[in-house]
């Protein structure tokens, strides 16, 4: 009788044996076929050049005075001469922002004749004022931020900064490029599938790059976490789209 428990154990056992190397010999198979690194693996690119529809230009002009109040009247009459200015060579009002006016004191340290400090004098006010245009028009906003020689010979202390670019349809791009993108792998995917005798299977994962906004023409690296110029009115978007298949 114990021996024959013994053998029923042991057939048990072995069957046992037998459905676990069944199993892991197919879940290797399994792994193989679907796992990420087999397959098919190819990544698709896709770039286009545009130019920017519309334009951010921002300038800053000041004013000082001995007091507070003679400084904001000149930074008044400066506000009221650029605004003006802007009006009159096609700028409309909503077209510009004002900032609020930002003010500080201006303190002259002083020094007795041993060349010690003695302590400060109030020596008068900064006041400070921003512009911002924005507008589709970018020839008119471009020509205008080249040439402020006016506002100057107003006797108007004003900065002028580079203008920045940017495109309003930047969202139908990037969807019209991440479709061209992996129109590119899966081609790659039929070739290399072609060249090696092999069929491609199912899709196990595809992935997304990062978008890059370059100047045309230019040298600029591509960042690991994407590019996005704003300097350039002329730009070029690109983005790569990996995808890993089966194989039949």
């Amino acid at each position: 009788m114990k021996e024959y428990k013994g053998i029923v154990i042991a057939l048990i056992a072995g069957v046992c044996a037998i459905i676990c190397v069944s199993v892991f010999s197919f879940s290797i198979v399994n792994y193989k076929r679907t796992s990420g690194s087999g397959g098919l693996t190819a990544t698709g690119s896709a770039n286009c050049d545009f130019e920017a529809d519309l334009i951010v230009w921002r300038g800053e002009f000041s004013s000082s005075g001995l007091t507070s109040r003679n400084a904001y009247q000149r930074i008044t009459k400066d506000a009221k001469l650029v605004k003006d200015y802007l009006e009159k060579n096609g700028v409309t009002e909503e077209e510009m922002v004002f900032s609020s006016v930002t003010i500080s004191e201006r303190w002259t340290t002083l020094y007795n004749d041993e060349g010690n400090r003695t302590g400060e004098v109030l020596d008068g006010y900064d006041l400070s004022q921003s512009i911002s245009i924005t507008s589709m028009d970018v020839d008119k906003i471009e020509a205008i931020s080249r040439d402020i020689s006016e506002l100057i010979e107003s006797d108007v202390e004003f900065i002028s900064y580079e203008p920045e670019y940017y495109y309003t349809k930047l969202d139908e791009l990037k969807l019209e490029l991440i479709e061209q993108a992996t129109q590119n792998a899966k081609d790659r995917i039929d070739l290399m599938a072609a060249g090696s005798g092999t069929k491609p299977g199912e899709l196990l994962n595809a992935t997304l790059g990062v978008f890059q906004i370059t100047p045309q023409n230019s040298n600029t690296e591509y960042s690991y976490g994407g590019t996005f110029d704003t300097s350039s009115r002329l730009k070029n978007a690109s983005v790569t789209v990996k995808l890993n298949y089966t194989t039949q």
